[in-house]
């Protein structure tokens, strides 16, 4: 089984932080949204075998554990999420603050 590639085809196994910084807020925040989908659609399936199946004591029990993992894993996922997004809306405020002092610039430059 391959590793997962990135929107440029390279394999994306292990990231340090530094590395992921290069990669940017945008694709750090698709990861997380994929990574937090499947961890939902992982939720799902063991919430119907918990509910729709007789299951022994032992079997309930792991898959309660297995249950509560998964929602411990989704709900750090969306707390990164949160501060990413928020760090992309910063990003973005200063970019736009960037273009409008450029323009300005221009604008006093060329009159």
């Amino acid at each position: 089984m391959g590793a997962s590639n990135n929107d440029w085809g390279i394999p994306v196994i292990n990231m340090t932080k530094k590395k992921r910084e290069n990669l940017g807020v945008a694709l750090e925040i698709d990861g997380l949204e994929e990574k937090l989908s499947q961890c939902q659609r992982d939720l799902e399936a063991v919430n119907s075998k918990l509910y729709g199946a007789e299951l022994s004591p032992e079997a309930r029990r792991s898959l309660e554990k297995e249950k509560n993992s998964l929602m411990n894993k989704a709900s750090n996922y969306e707390k990164e999420l949160k501060l990413l997004r928020q760090e992309n809306r910063k990003n973005m405020v200063l970019s736009v603050a960037i273009f409008i002092l450029l323009s300005l610039i221009y604008a006093c430059w060329t009159m």
